[in-house]
């Protein structure tokens, strides 16, 4: 029984991570014959006995109860087509926003192609036709801010053990901040505190991977960005 990756290694599809029946695959990481193989480029994780992957690359797959960034493209009978920077497009029914619509209403109303929604996806149906809502706190229109894009499977890191690497971006630039989970990142603030923020972000994308990041941001935020992204 040999595990042949330790935490924090970058493994390349169809490398062996693991041989013998005493590790378990979790995400991104799969079964063939005794040995555990990684589907994707990607960061290893050990938990116990589990072996998963965190990728390092691929566009964002929806998924139900995600927080997702999306822009209005086109507009229904019954409501709102939005892009999920990802494969697959979404559709924002008028009975999923917080608000009555009376029928045969100008939907422009309410929200016009280009606008950017913070709206919650629930349901994937099995030929991927996307819903999402906007009945819950917090789901909103965008107004205004910068919008950027990252590799959603870095949006944990950006984000945060319990959303304090995020928190910490927001207290030191005095931005308002929303991450999608399909990494569209919202940003709003005064220009040079907009800028700090944006390349905060980018900068925590690059170095995900690395140890004591928390402190280098901190450090990276408190000389206004000047040693580098």
């Amino acid at each position: 029984m040999s595990l042949f990756v330790n935490t924090k290694d970058i493994v390349a599809p169809g490398e062996a991570l693991a041989d013998g029946m005493d590790y378990l695959p979790g995400a991104f990481t799969y079964r063939q014959g005794k040995k555990i193989l990684a589907k994707r480029l990607g960061l290893v994780n050990v938990e116990g006995r589990a072996i998963k992957l965190i990728p390092l690359s691929g566009r964002y797959l929806p998924k139900v109860g995600d927080t997702i960034i999306v822009e209005v493209f086109d507009i229904t009978m019954s409501g709102w087509l939005v892009r999920t920077n990802s494969a697959y497009h979404a559709m924002l029914s008028t009975k999923d926003i917080s608000r009555f619509v009376r029928r045969d209403e100008d939907l422009t109303n309410y929200f016009d192609i280009g606008d950017c929604l913070r709206v919650k996806i629930v349901k994937v149906t099995s030929q991927n036709l996307v819903d999402v809502s906007m009945k819950e706190p917090g789901l909103t229109k965008l107004s205004g801010g910068k919008i950027i894009k990252v590799n959603p499977h870095k949006v944990p890191r950006i984000i945060g053990k319990q959303g304090s690497m995020v928190s910490l971006i927001k207290d030191k630039t005095n931005c308002l901040i929303s991450v999608g989970q399909n990494g569209v990142v919202w940003i709003k603030g005064k220009p040079d505190e907009e800028l700090l923020a944006i390349n905060a972000v980018k900068k925590i994308e690059a170095e995900a991977h690395l140890e004591g990041l928390t402190e280098k941001m901190t450090q990276f935020l408190s000389n206004g960005g000047k040693n580098g992204i």
